[in-house]
């Protein structure tokens, strides 16, 4: 499935030197402790809060609209402590989700108004279908589809998982292009 070409304003997208396409109109919180791995895409309105704990992605992570990153916390009885989290490569997180997991791994698909809750733990090849709320410590095991409210498991996923997300983040990348002038 080819995708069609998605323009941007390029006068509203920084590009850096490793590829990474980030818009003006992100909030990106503590800037020094967000690590952005390379050709990823964040768009506009996105918020990623690197002022409570580090937030590393890896290659062709595309943090869509709207979407909130949050580092995970835990409650002590001293207080709150903030916890880094960690997203690996060809991670997918779609309009208007809100992120607050221990850690997201490799070819995720996290779909559009999800939830995650705080200290989830996503692994490899899974999918997290739109207008899905994952309760707080769920663990999503590899090659699992799930899905409402709260999540549950719902399928299992090909073996071909992992290429399948690896070509959609790559084409994303490739086909989200500056309007032409």
């Amino acid at each position: 499935m080819e995708l069609k070409d998605e323009y941007y304003d390029k006068s509203e997208y920084v590009e850096t030197t490793s590829g990474n396409k980030v818009s003006r109109q992100t909030v990106l919180c503590g800037s020094q402790n967000i690590v952005l791995n390379g050709k990823c895409i964040v768009q506009s309105d996105a918020i990623i809060r690197g002022d409570l704990a580090n937030v590393r992605t890896g290659r062709y992570c595309i943090i869509s609209k709207n979407a909130v990153i949050r580092p995970p916390f835990k409650k002590f009885s001293k207080g709150v402590a903030f916890f880094p989290l960690h997203m690996g490569d060809h991670v997918f997180v779609g309009e208007g989700a809100i992120v607050n997991a221990a850690g997201v791994g490799s070819y995720v698909h996290i779909g559009k108004n999800v939830v995650i809750g705080r200290r989830c733990i996503l692994k490899d090849c899974c999918m997290i279908a739109d207008n899905t709320i994952v309760p707080p410590e769920t663990v999503v095991p590899s090659f699992t589809h799930y899905s409402g409210s709260p999540a549950v498991w719902s399928e299992n996923l090909p073996d071909c998982t992992q290429d399948v997300m690896i070509d959609f983040t790559r084409n994303y990348y490739q086909h989200f292009v500056p309007k032409p002038v």
